[in-house]
């Protein structure tokens, strides 16, 4: 999730824990939000000590824990310092449960998406995600922009009865938004389970969901994508690609499972995105050669994909590649717009 999000989240929730009348606590707990990311700082380190990497113990319990009972006598003097000696004053263990809210808060947070966190770090190296959500949410992100542009047209305008108001309402959004992403995701589950399918991708629209599957076929493996949409309980646009033995650099290709299979690694090798996350291809002949989008299942907005698109030589099995960012459904028709420019 983006920084501002996670700073929300913790001053919400802080919000909730100390009212209006602790506000030095609320605004630790928008602090506690955003301190694991903080471990970007230690990358130079990360390399020796894994743990150290970004999304690594700082996002677990116990790391929130760490930096929480640090917290407590470092945010206070902070505080002190940029805000005025009235955010300084207060028990120390209301800092420290406010720190350790907002740093839990960021982990759940982080553990929505498709990426992963070690919550239960030192002890177990399981990482954890729930696939609930997406990194990238234009509804979660216009949520935060109201919220931040609401919660700053009011400050020191607005009684505190309205500013009050305005903030357990937003909480209420968020807790609920939140409640009902795990909700839906639970459901999801239970049908990819049941239809046979590996994995579950959420989309913006938290009642749509992408189900994938991956599975073993001779000479290669299939990969399996359909639409599944919640209230209908029922699969759309169910489609699948079969990805083959490698035919090599100079051998002629012949049918589109052939290009598929021959622009497999090369697209593979241009773009860390495809290797990182579920992916899949588009493919379609043309005079002399056959072309192919590999995209992203997981890294998408508003409709584009991160992937890449391959020119496969029918004569030769040549490959050339370019990344592109562009929608599955779109990509040859504004190729072929570029073309007839080229030909222009």
């Amino acid at each position: 999730m983006d920084p501002f999000s996670h700073l929300l989240l913790g001053y919400l929730l802080g919000f909730g824990l100390w009212g209006p009348g602790g506000l030095p606590y609320v605004v630790a707990a928008a602090i506690g939000g955003g301190l694991p990311d903080a471990d970007v700082a230690l990358y130079p380190l990360s390399k020796r000590f894994p743990l150290l990497r970004h999304r690594g113990i700082s996002h677990s319990i116990v790391g929130v824990t760490i930096i929480a009972g640090v917290g407590m006598f470092a945010v206070p003097y902070a505080m002190g310092e940029l805000l005025g000696p009235a955010f300084s004053a207060g028990a120390l263990w209301k800092f420290f449960v406010s720190l350790e809210v907002g740093g839990l808060s960021h982990v759940l947070l982080d553990s929505m998406d498709h990426w992963s966190v070690p919550i239960l770090a030192p002890f177990s190296e399981r990482e954890y995600r729930f696939d609930a959500d997406r990194i990238v949410n234009v509804g979660s992100m216009a949520f935060t922009v109201i919220a931040y542009a609401l919660l700053l047209d009011e400050h020191g305008r607005a009684p505190v009865w309205l500013w009050s108001l305005t903030t357990w309402l937003l909480l209420v959004l968020a807790v609920g938004y939140i409640a009902t992403r795990f909700l839906v995701r639970w459901r999801a589950g239970v049908a990819q389970r049941r239809l046979g399918f590996q994995r579950v991708i959420p989309q913006a629209n938290p009642l749509k969901f992408l189900f994938v599957t991956e599975e073993a076929v001779p000479d290669g493996r299939r990969l399996r994508v359909a639409t599944y949409r919640l209230m209908r309980r029922t699969l759309v646009n169910p489609r699948a690609v079969e990805v083959g033995r490698d035919p090599g650099t100079s051998t002629p290709v012949r049918t589109e499972q052939e290009a598929i299979s021959r622009s497999y690694g090369p697209s593979l090798r241009a773009s860390w995105t495809l290797g990182e996350t579920l992916h899949f291809a588009e493919v379609r002949a043309t005079p002399g050669a056959f072309e192919v989008f590999w995209y992203s299942l997981e890294v998408n907005f508003m409709g584009r994909a991160a992937g890449v698109f391959a020119r496969v030589e029918a004569t030769d099995g040549r490959v050339v590649t370019k990344s592109m960012w562009r929608s599955p459904t779109r990509v040859f028709m504004v190729h072929d717009q570029m073309a007839a420019r080229a030909r222009i």
